[in-house]
C-alpha cells in the first residue's frame, strides 16, 4: 500500500533534480562565456576576439542529471597565447620583425610583414645592425602626413629621411593579458549553489 506513493515521490524528486541540474549548468556556462568575453574586451583585445567565445549546453534539449556546459573559443591559438604569455621565436631561427609606426598596417589585418611592406610601398628595406639594441630594417624615403614612409617624389631628394620601419629581435615574450582559469574556477564553484537555487525555485 505504501509503495506507490513512495515511488511517485521518488520520481518527482528525480524530475526536480534533472531540472535543477540542467538549469544550473546552463547558467554556469552562460556566466563563464560572459566572463571570458568581458576579460578579453577589458584587456583591449577587441570585440571580434571576445565574440569567438562560444558555449553549448548538453543535452541540447530536455533535462538530465548528467547535464553539462562546454565553453570554448573559435580562435584558441590567439586566446591561448594571451592567456599563457608564451615566448615567441622566429620559425626560421633568424629574426622577428616588429613593425614600427612608420610601417603602417597590413591590408589583411594584423601586423604587416617586411615582404608585404616592400610590395606595397615600392621601397627596399635595408638591414642596420646595432650592437647595443635591436637591429633595424630601414627605408630611404619621405614621411607622409600619417608618419608612414613612402616613395619620395623629389628628384633632388628633398625631404628624404632614413626611416626605421621594423625592429628585429630574436624572440619576444608575449605579455599574459588574460586569466581564464580564474573565471572557470569561479563558474565551477558556483554550480552547487545554482543547483540548490533552481531546485528550490522549481518547488515554489
Amino acid at each position: 500500500m505504501n509503495r506507490r506513493p513512495l515511488h511517485l515521490q521518488s520520481a518527482g524528486c528525480c524530475a526536480a533534480g534533472e531540472r535543477a541540474m540542467t538549469a544550473a549548468m546552463r547558467e554556469a556556462g552562460t556566466g563563464l562565456k560572459t566572463a571570458w568575453r568581458l576579460q578579453i574586451t577589458g584587456a583591449g583585445l577587441g570585440t571580434r576576439l571576445a565574440n569567438s567565445i562560444q558555449s553549448q549546453n548538453f543535452p541540447r534539449s530536455g533535462k538530465s542529471l548528467d547535464a553539462a556546459a562546454l565553453v570554448w573559443s573559435k580562435a584558441p591559438v590567439i586566446v591561448g597565447a594571451h592567456d599563457t604569455g608564451p615566448l615567441i621565436r622566429s620559425k626560421n631561427g633568424f629574426w622577428l620583425a616588429i613593425p614600427l609606426p612608420a610601417a603602417g598596417k597590413s591590408l589583411r589585418g594584423g601586423r604587416i610583414t617586411p615582404g608585404e611592406w616592400e610590395r606595397r610601398r615600392g621601397l627596399r628595406l635595408r638591414f642596420v645592425y646595432r650592437r647595443t639594441g635591436p637591429s633595424l630594417l630601414v627605408a630611404e624615403g619621405r614621411l607622409n602626413t600619417k608618419g608612414q614612409a613612402v616613395v619620395s617624389r623629389s628628384k633632388a631628394g628633398r625631404g628624404n629621411v632614413t626611416a626605421p620601419i621594423f625592429l628585429l629581435v630574436p624572440q619576444v615574450k608575449l605579455p599574459k593579458r588574460l586569466d581564464l582559469a580564474r573565471d572557470a574556477e569561479r563558474a565551477l564553484d558556483s554550480v552547487p549553489g545554482l543547483i540548490v537555487a533552481n531546485w528550490v525555485e522549481g518547488r515554489l
